[in-house]
């Protein structure tokens, strides 16, 4: 296996409202940053994450290319999913030994539609879609079979907020936690704010990884699994899919002082500690985690590149980003990054 590292991380200053600008115009600005944070103006090989139901319009990852150039050609691929996703297509794509550095982004502006809605249409549509269930009428089956205590959600809620206050990239969201459901027992500050966003992050293999970064972040490990898509078949308490893809990346092979869980709900958090089987001593989402900005098809991405910042500025030796698709934490990717 080719050693390959995270060697740089951008995202954007996201919002929870629609700013006027398009899908070129909030890439460019983390793609240039990642240029000049690594001194690379090409890529061996391209890869994003994104959904074109967000976009409302088929193939908008292509037109989004635009933020690269058309000229010359480059070596590109593209994920329906959170670019966490092409971020491992990206890995794999090193592992070729043929390329030794590759650009990954997602993005995603939430703002312009109904993200219940959408997100429902990823459903069965013969079996589940016509139960008439959205997103989080699902979240809210699982925290009512998670049985978390209210007092902790709430303290979730508040450490995030509070970390996301203190991160500039995140939404400006009140100290105050408001009442009201948005589904019973799912109060509304247990779910993820609607945000407009997008991340890039550059691999580098090799040696060329600590020529291009003081510190880089390696991928020593990294794996995602995926459950029955239908909910009545598995167990919401747990995600075994995400204690597989722990296991498989090596979590527990050594010690974790910083894990950024895409957790889009309070009660998210409380499963997955469990299923990474993460020690108390563990930071958890320092950046303030989905709860704080939530830029659907960005956010896996953001959390694989928050953990390997805290390599980057030196903080934390091991860190873990995780990813999450489909309802109630159906498909999981866990890597693991190390100094």
């Amino acid at each position: 296996m080719r050693r390959v590292a995270v060697v740089a991380f951008a995202q954007t200053e996201h919002t929870g409202h629609d700013t006027g600008v398009g899908e070129v115009e909030l890439i460019l600005p983390v793609i240039n940053e990642v240029k000049e944070r690594t001194g690379l103006t090409r890529f061996g090989f391209t890869c994003s994450g994104s959904c074109d139901y967000l976009a409302g319009a088929p193939f908008s990852f292509v037109s989004a290319l635009d933020a690269l150039g058309a000229w010359p050609p480059i070596s590109e691929s593209h994920v329906e999913m959170d670019g966490a996703w092409a971020l491992y297509e990206a890995w794999v794509r090193l592992q070729h030994g043929d390329v030794d550095t590759a650009l990954v982004y997602g993005f995603g502006k939430s703002s312009l539609g109904d993200l219940a809605e959408i997100m429902t249409l990823q459903l069965d549509p013969y079996y589940l879609a016509p139960l008439g269930l959205d997103r989080l009428s699902f979240a809210a089956l699982q925290a009512s079979a998670t049985g978390a205590d209210r007092k902790e959600l709430d303290e979730i809620v508040r450490r995030s907020r509070a970390d996301g206050r203190r991160n500039p990239y995140a939404l400006d969201l009140p100290e105050q936690i408001p009442d009201g459901f948005a589904v019973e027992p799912l109060k509304t500050s247990d779910v993820a704010p609607i945000t407009d966003g997008a991340a890039a992050v550059v691999l580098a293999a090799g040696d060329l990884a600590e020529r291009l970064c003081a510190t880089p972040a390696y991928i020593t490990g990294i794996a995602h699994r995926i459950e029955p898509h239908y909910l009545g078949m598995r167990d919401l308490s747990r995600s075994a899919s995400a204690a597989d893809a722990a296991r498989a990346a090596g979590v527990g092979k050594g010690p974790v002082e910083v894990a950024e869980l895409h957790a889009q709900f309070a009660h998210e958090e409380v499963i997955l500690r469990r299923a990474l089987e993460l020690p108390d001593d563990t930071v958890i989402n320092p950046s303030g985690g989905p709860l704080a900005a939530n830029p659907v098809m960005a956010t896996g991405l953001i959390r694989i590149g928050e953990a390997a910042r805290r390599i980057h500025d030196g903080t934390a030796r091991r860190t873990v980003g995780h990813a999450a698709g489909g309802p109630c934490l159906q498909h999981n990717l866990v890597t693991v990054l190390e100094a």
